[in-house]
């Protein structure tokens, strides 16, 4: 491994966030920033995206009362070239990436900066801690954490400490962000599992640590749920395009859970016009077989469900944001497989 310069005891913090269109988020996600329980210098680099809610005002007006608080122009107001901003207008040696839908625990910077001096890691990152305000909100927050949602990562489900494939936003060394090169700005999303790899490729350990949690706020309404996660699809076929790595079997669950379901609706249709009659035996039993399908997903979503701590509309909610996550996903990874992300953007992201 790399040898990276000892650290002192409490070094500066750059805290960098890319920001579009956020302003129901930005204000208490910066507040928390602030509020760090932290003694080293720290200071927060914002990059401005071209938001149309009223996010930059907000960002105006915080800044007026704290001198920690800088703002750089991000013109495209992509994620990966916001960072790359913010870094470049940062200064500590320690840099803390930070979402506008997160908000930090008090003492999540010294524990993180601790982490870094106790294991000699490059980046470090914990738990995301998917919380919601409403009951669609809370639903999705089910999801985040169930083994049938997103709980596959340790980030969403909880691992012991160790070496990890990749870290949830992330504390990292500046020498080794200057040593790999910043985030890959044609990864409009995905960026971060990217940073991770090229870490790890060149010698650095990527480290999870449990004890650091980060509040995040899912997206509000279906909607906005949908294109997010028909866009994440898209990026994560993107960076099984571009590399070896990383490939899981959760990943191809989604896009045969597509693919089974249209072969069933297809099976179905054939079906009804009569045309199987002339299938073979063994074919007609195939299509009978392919018809469980539906109802073997549906129960195994009831299951999931029925397992979280909600009250009846957050449940009900779950039943159907769970299949809306798999789906989205899965029509954006075969997509992205097929097509290549060819600048996919989240419009997730944009004023509704």
């Amino acid at each position: 491994m790399p040898a990276l310069s000892p650290l002192e005891p409490n070094p500066g913090v750059s805290y960098i966030m890319p920001i579009l269109n956020e302003a129901a988020h930005i204000e208490a996600a910066v507040r928390s920033i602030l509020a760090q329980d932290y003694a080293g210098p720290k200071e927060v680099v914002l990059a401005l995206g071209p938001s149309t809610d009223g996010t930059n005002e907000i960002v105006a007006r915080l800044q007026a009362g704290e001198p920690r608080l800088r703002s750089v122009d991000s013109p495209t107001g992509r994620t990966p070239a916001g960072l790359n901003l913010a870094l470049d207008a940062s200064r500590y040696p320690v840099v803390v990436r930070v979402d506008a839908h997160t908000e930090l625990e008090p003492h999540y910077t010294e524990r993180a900066v601790a982490t870094l001096r106790r294991t000699g890691a490059a980046d470090v990152g914990g738990l995301m801690d998917a919380q919601g305000r409403t009951p669609f909100q809370r639903a999705v927050a089910a999801a985040y954490v169930s083994p049938l949602g997103l709980g596959g990562a340790a980030y969403h489900s909880g691992a012991p400490e160790g070496p990890a494939e990749s870290a949830y936003l992330g504390v990292f060394r500046r020498e080794a962000l200057d040593a790999v090169g910043y985030f890959e700005e044609s990864l409009w999303r995905g960026q971060d599992w990217d940073m991770c790899l090229r870490l790890r490729q060149a010698g650095y350990q990527v480290w999870f640590d449990p004890e650091l949690k980060v509040t995040y706020w899912p997206r509000a309404s279906w909607g906005k749920l949908v294109r997010q996660f028909y866009a994440s699809g898209i990026w994560r076929a993107e960076l099984a395009r571009r590399h070896k790595e990383g490939k899981s079997v959760r990943h191809f669950l989604p896009p045969l859970l597509v693919a089974g379901l249209a072969a069933d609706a297809a099976a179905g249709a054939l079906s009804a016009s009569g045309l199987t009659r002339r299938w073979p035996a063994w074919l007609r039993a195939s299509a009978a077989a392919a018809a469980l399908f539906p109802a073997l997903y549906g129960a195994g979503v009831a299951y999931a469900t029925a397992r979280q701590d909600l009250d009846r509309p957050e449940r009900l909610r779950l039943f159907a944001v769970l299949p809306s996550i798999h789906v989205s996903w899965g029509l954006g990874y075969l997509r992205g497989r097929l097509l290549g992300a060819a600048g996919t953007v989240d419009t997730s992201r944009r004023k509704p």
